[in-house]
């Protein structure tokens, strides 16, 4: 199964900018080099939060439950948080609790409406999955990361057709999008899909589309390793036209496809 941006807990992390982005990083936590220079006893002088967006980082998360169950539990990035540090743990069931908590406490925040959708997802749910990405989407119709999850659901659905319009919308609105990786954050991205060849195929349809000849061809190879059923549409497919000639792609073509 393909790694997602939430390591271990079937589903990924990117993070979202937080109103002092003076003070914290882009990602909402503290910046490294600032996390690195926090000792125990300045540690001990740090608000709550701040103090357990440290202990994500650290991936010390029963530590950062701790503080935020310290912090104001009727705000829903709090509670979004403290889901995702559950999630982390693999604790799916408090995790969703967290997650349903974080959408009734705020019925306009989507990060808890994705991140709830990644448990479904991680559950086989795919469409419960899909209608809150779905909700995400009309709360934050710009976001990157929730076209790249709804894309995953309706992959698993095997809607392959609406799965690579998803994904091509999210690779519009950030072309790093299915790059990214990291440890904490307040939105989890979903790249766990079970037909990897299926999805790598798919993938490199969408690099070539965007002119993304490298990725395209990383997709490509990878497809093959995996034991695609027909590299002929590596060739058939008008998203690979642009590939023809290109010598890697050329030697990719004349090689056996792999048996497995």
């Amino acid at each position: 199964m393909l790694p997602l941006v939430l390591f271990g807990a079937t589903a990924g992390i990117l993070l979202q900018s937080p109103p002092d982005a003076a003070r914290l990083a882009p990602d909402g936590f503290r910046p490294a080099d600032q996390v690195a220079m926090a000792t125990l006893p300045s540690r001990r002088q740090l608000p709550p939060e701040e103090l357990a967006d440290i202990f994500m980082a650290r991936k010390k998360y029963r530590e950062a439950l701790e503080q935020y169950q310290r912090c104001d539990q009727t705000s829903a990035v709090i509670v979004n948080k403290t889901g995702i540090a559950y999630h982390e743990l693999l604790d799916l069931p408090r995790a969703m609790a967290e997650y349903r908590r974080a959408t009734k406490l705020d019925p306009h925040y989507p990060e808890a409406f994705n991140n709830l959708g990644t448990v479904y997802y991680s559950q086989k749910s795919y469409r419960r999955a899909i209608h809150l990405y779905k909700t995400a989407l009309r709360l934050a119709p710009t976001s990157a990361t929730v076209y790249s999850n709804l894309g995953s659901a309706y992959f698993s659905t095997h809607r392959f057709k609406d799965a690579m319009a998803a994904y091509q919308k999210a690779l519009d609105l950030d072309s790093n999008v299915f790059l990214s990786n990291s440890s904490s954050g307040v939105l989890l991205q979903e790249q766990n899909v079970e037909d990897k060849a299926t999805f790598h195929y798919y993938m490199a349809r969408v690099y070539a589309k965007k002119g993304m000849t490298e990725l395209a061809l990383q997709n490509i190879r990878k497809s093959l390793e995996e034991g695609f059923k027909d590299p002929r549409k590596f060739r058939q497919e008008a998203e690979f036209a642009v590939l023809n000639g290109n010598p890697e792609f050329e030697a990719l073509m004349k090689r056996e496809p792999r048996a497995l």
